[in-house]
């Protein structure tokens, strides 16, 4: 598995990568997708139902081409299998709205056959080597609130849940 920067020419199959993933795995939508358009979150009885948006994939392609074009506050990465496929994916960006710039790991998205083989952790390492090249120390990422899985790996590479986000309905 090699991990390489993204190239526009890639946008079309991370998008399907992403698509795919989070319409079989609505538990990956977060409020970034929530508040970005490519997921929708519907609240019934007072839970969060989310599904992707009928536009979702034409907000995402939008976004990950700025985050793949614009080097100077992103980098998006690619896990390369053996047989030239793309196994998954990670975003990374510096946000200044805060006291100090700070880094945001966006996404970490890896095929499941690719899965528990090590694409996600040097994905996840390379995002933060990036961050910190640039002298971030502070990073964050955000997960959707049920994706469990998700949270296990982020705590074993030294990830602590900070907050939780509401929504007014």
């Amino acid at each position: 598995m090699n991990i390489l920067k993204a190239q526009p020419a890639d946008a079309p199959a991370l998008a399907d990568i992403f698509m795919g993933h989070i319409s079989a795995h609505t538990e990956y939508i977060s409020h970034g997708e929530i508040q970005m358009g490519v997921g929708q979150g519907i609240i019934r009885n007072g839970v969060l139902e989310a599904r992707p948006a009928p536009d979702g994939r034409e907000k995402w392609m939008k976004y990950i081409l700025l985050h793949i074009q614009d080097d100077s506050f992103a980098q998006v990465w690619k896990a390369v299998a053996d047989d030239g496929s793309i196994a998954g994916f990670v975003v990374a960006d510096i946000e200044d709205d805060g006291d100090a710039p700070f880094g945001m790991v966006c996404d970490v998205l890896v095929k499941p056959d690719y899965r528990q083989h090590g694409a996600g952790a040097a994905l996840l390492q390379t995002a933060i080597d990036w961050l910190h090249g640039r002298g971030i120390q502070d990073i964050y990422l955000e997960s959707g609130k049920d994706n469990h899985a998700a949270h296990l790996f982020f705590k074993r590479r030294g990830f602590v849940h900070v907050s939780e986000i509401y929504k007014l309905v």
